[in-house]
């Protein structure tokens, strides 16, 4: 079976009202179908990734490739794990984390974006805290950062609710001109702080050695 090579397949993260796991091929065609009904209001760029630059179509394939991308170029060292959010069973839209030398380094850095149909209900929060209980909970991690532009409040706003400390700015190429990100980081122990929802993980065992983690 698929899983006993790749034992990522069996991974569950479940929240109040998520599930966040890898999608079967059909499933990821519709996150795919999510992404290209609209990630953000067409007049507004809130992620260094140009969402509106592409048609409806384009979003959709940029979300496959990216997927397949990811999962094929995966090494212990070198690692970027997609969970599709699944609401009332139907995907909602994607949590990501990803590490370089994560056995080491022990941090991760996250993404996540989420279909325009469904925001405002606090899913993109949900979607957050499940990452992050995996990141920390399971997987031993010492810090997590998080960027956004410096106008994408409600990016930012989850940030600092979530306990998130200012961490500086990156500097990024978009369009011909230079954008500015400001950067998070949120440590274990101001994890450890936080009042949070109960979120359970599935399947992790048989994982770890693909984070980088001793089993």
């Amino acid at each position: 079976m698929l899983i006993d090579h790749w034992p990522l397949k069996g991974l569950r993260v479940q929240s109040p009202r998520l599930e966040l796991r890898l999608p079967s091929e059909e499933e990821l065609a519709e996150v795919a179908d999510v992404a290209a009904r609209g990630v953000h209001a067409p007049n507004e760029k809130p992620f260094l990734t140009p969402w509106t630059d592409l048609p409806p179509a384009g979003r959709a394939r940029h979300v496959v490739q990216q997927h397949w991308i990811r999962l094929g170029r995966w090494t212990p060292q070198n690692w970027a794990l997609e969970l599709v959010a699944f609401f009332e069973g139907r995907p909602v839209g994607i949590q990501e984390m990803r590490a370089v030398d994560f056995g080491i380094r022990r941090e991760i850095v996250s993404g996540s974006w989420i279909g325009l149909d469904h925001q405002g209900r606090g899913l993109g929060t949900e979607m957050r805290v499940a990452m992050l209980h995996l990141a920390f909970a399971e997987l031993e991690a010492v810090s997590a950062t998080s960027m956004s532009f410096t106008d994408n409040l409600s990016s930012v706003f989850v940030s600092r609710k979530l306990g998130y400390r200012p961490d500086g700015i990156t500097r990024d190429a978009l369009h011909g001109q230079v954008v500015e990100s400001q950067r998070f980081r949120l440590s274990r122990q101001d994890w450890d702080l936080q009042e949070r929802p109960h979120v359970t993980v599935s399947g992790i065992a048989s994982c770890r050695e693909l984070f980088g983690i001793d089993s």
